[in-house]
């Protein structure tokens, strides 16, 4: 999770988190160079009284500033559309959740079993425990097997919400009468925490989301003693 004055995006646990932050380092380096050729020609331009007329008037200079911001928008979108692709892809899920936004919490349901399903309420400052994290801690956490695809059905009861958890890369809409869909996949076992990304009114800020990701046997230990 995040931790104070950091300026950098979160730890990536999904390969689709991880595909996000090569294409963040791919484009922040391009922003980078453009930005300091930019300089560069306007520090030239202040500190030199020569023109070459010649070179100003060239055909061939007009046609380098053309096709290469051309080829530079290029080298982004591709990257760009591939990772869009595999966002929407959805791969025979081994397990689907769906998830109810509601005003001002979380509902999940389960669906691959008959009988489990439970709401998810953000934990009052007051009754938090040492080590427990304020404004993020729930009562009911959402245990979910790692290395495994899982398809995520959101919607929402009332108004508009969003449900995010940052290290996984994930962020869908949660829209009264329409079932989003996402796929999440962890890559390591751990605590994963995200809160709810659409201002849905007075307790927006009071709707977290804790994602427990564990490995197969002990997932099917704690779904046997939630049944």
């Amino acid at each position: 999770m995040a931790y104070p004055m950091q300026l950098g995006f979160q730890d990536a646990t999904s390969p689709i988190m991880e595909e996000l932050l090569h294409f963040h380092d791919h484009t922040l380096m391009i922003v980078f160079l453009i930005s300091s050729l930019v300089l560069y020609i306007i520090s030239l331009m202040l500190t030199t009284k020569l023109t070459h007329t010649s070179t100003m008037d060239a055909q061939e200079v007009e046609t380098i500033w053309t096709i290469l911001p051309a080829i530079i928008l290029i080298m982004i979108a591709l990257p760009s559309l591939r990772i869009l692709y595999m966002m929407d892809e959805i791969n025979n899920p081994s397990l689907t959740v769906k998830t109810m936004g509601h005003q001002w919490y979380w509902s999940y349901e389960y669906t691959d079993y008959e009988d489990l399903s439970f709401d998810s309420y953000m934990i009052p400052t007051s009754e938090l425990q040492p080590g427990e994290l304020r404004l993020l801690e729930v009562d009911n956490r959402v245990v979910l097997p790692m290395e495994m695809t899982i398809r995520m059905l959101i919607s929402s009861e009332d108004v508009l919400h969003s449900w995010a958890v940052p290290s996984l890369g994930l962020k869908t809409d949660a829209i009264p009468g329409r079932l989003n869909q996402t796929t999440l996949m962890s890559t390591r076992p751990g605590l994963f925490y995200g809160q709810c990304s659409e201002i849905c009114g007075s307790n927006h800020s009071f709707m977290p989301i804790v994602l427990e990701l564990v490995p197969l046997k002990y997932f099917e230990k704690w779904s046997a003693s939630m049944l």
